[in-house]
């Protein structure tokens, strides 16, 4: 979605968005379980665990960060990674009211 067309849209399905896109790739999703086992990770251990060579992990990995899911801090040469707890939570909230919006109980006229 272009940067003009996003602001047509309320800040909330932009989250809501931006989240989404971010878990759209079965690679992030695996990079998240390996960061939840482990509690911290540096970027070394999660390519051990990736079937990806460094630069494609390194690339989901600022994806990620860019979308707020996870946090990173420079130690040394690397970078140690971790669940953004604070900002889970907000995803997890966001995606629970947006998922509550709709009844599939409910009829539908189609």
């Amino acid at each position: 979605m272009g940067t003009a067309k996003s602001e047509e849209f309320s800040v909330r399905d932009n989250h809501i968005a931006e989240f989404a896109k971010a878990l759209s790739s079965p690679a992030r999703i695996a990079i998240l379980r390996v960061l939840m086992e482990k509690e911290t990770c540096m970027c070394g251990d999660i390519v051990e665990e990736m079937p990806l060579s460094q630069s494609t992990v390194s690339q989901h990995l600022k994806e990620l960060k860019k979308a707020g899911i996870i946090k990173g801090e420079i130690e040394g040469p690397k970078t140690c990674y971790c669940i953004d707890a604070e900002n889970w939570e907000t995803m997890r909230k966001t995606f629970k009211k947006f998922f509550k919006a709709f009844d599939p109980k409910q009829p539908q006229s189609c």
